[in-house]
């Protein structure tokens, strides 16, 4: 084994970039937007006995009406999909964008508007519908981001990530000559979560069982890599002096490669849970904004 050979298993892995990411996806606007949200609920719970707020008065009164034409805004995102005379009013994309910093807002103010703190019976009913649309919308975009290319993205096919995976193989050709039993065992991996050559996927209920499986898979692709590294490092000196390096290379590779399979197994559980979501969130929606409705009618009739 050369030295040759170890750099080019170095190269093509690329370790940092794998594991880390790049600097941009670190400093997303929407990790400081979570994170700003967090801060803000948390100080708004702390300080909700100080009573700074008073939602019938003054910014608490404010705040509500701004909550509720958000609401309404948030109105045309499904409008504006299937009414074919409102696509003259922007992107999808963008619309679906401002839906979701919508949905993140909107709720943090209704609960600053009403003091983090349970009014009337009408109050009660457009809170809690507001929080149960607003914990649907959480798990929908965990279930959007597994079939979508990024947050904001277009719906990902099943044959883009298998090319992923071919891609990701290729990129073992090092590995190949070094780790041929860690080769062997990703390959095969990659061969069982295509599933049958009719389709190429998986049966629902063991693309459900890869939500368990993947971890016990990563555990053995490293286990399987130490244990061959450890062996090639006895009968070769560049392996020797490298195996820290190694190490650190063929986890992170592991690692990332176990989320790749991962996403393939699991493509047709996701497609068919976001179909799903998709008839459960829409008339939890429309029951919030009625409620909204009807909370501000009696609010300002009562």
């Amino acid at each position: 084994m050369t030295d040759a050979t170890l750099d080019s298993v170095f190269a093509d892995l690329g370790f940092r970039e794998r594991v880390f990411g790049t600097r941009r996806s670190r400093l997303s606007p929407a990790f400081y937007g979570y994170s700003l949200t967090l801060i803000a609920l948390c100080a708004g719970w702390l300080l909700r006995d100080q009573h700074f707020i008073d939602p019938q008065d003054g910014v608490g009164y404010w705040l509500g009406i701004i909550c509720g034409s958000m609401m309404l805004v948030l109105l045309l995102y499904p409008l504006r999909k299937r009414i074919r005379m409102l696509r003259v009013l922007g992107k999808t994309k963008h619309w679906f964008r401002a839906h979701m910093v919508l949905g993140v807002i909107g709720p943090t103010l209704v609960l600053f508007h009403s003091n983090f703190q349970l009014g009337s019976f009408n109050s009660r009913v457009a809170l809690f519908c507001m929080l149960l649309v607003a914990g649907s919308g959480v798990i929908g975009r965990y279930i959007y981001a597994h079939i979508h290319r990024g947050l904001y993205g277009e719906k990902t096919s099943l044959e883009e990530l298998q090319l992923q995976l071919t891609t990701s193989l290729q990129q073992t050709e090092g590995v190949t000559s070094l780790l041929p039993k860690y080769a062997e065992k990703l390959k095969a991996l990659s061969d069982e979560v295509q599933g049958d050559s009719a389709t190429g996927s998986l049966s629902t209920a063991a693309s459900f069982m890869w939500t368990f499986r993947k971890y016990t898979v990563w555990l053995s692709l490293r286990r399987i890599a130490r244990r061959e590294i450890a062996a090639r490092a006895m009968v070769s000196a560049p392996v020797k002096n490298n195996t820290d390096k190694l190490q650190k290379v063929t986890a992170a590779y592991s690692r990332n490669f176990v989320q790749l399979i991962g996403r393939v197994a699991q493509f047709t559980l996701f497609e068919r849970m976001f179909s799903l979501w998709h008839v459960l969130h829409m008339p939890l929606f429309f029951m919030m904004v009625i409620s909204a409705l009807l909370h501000v009618l009696a609010v300002h009739m009562y």
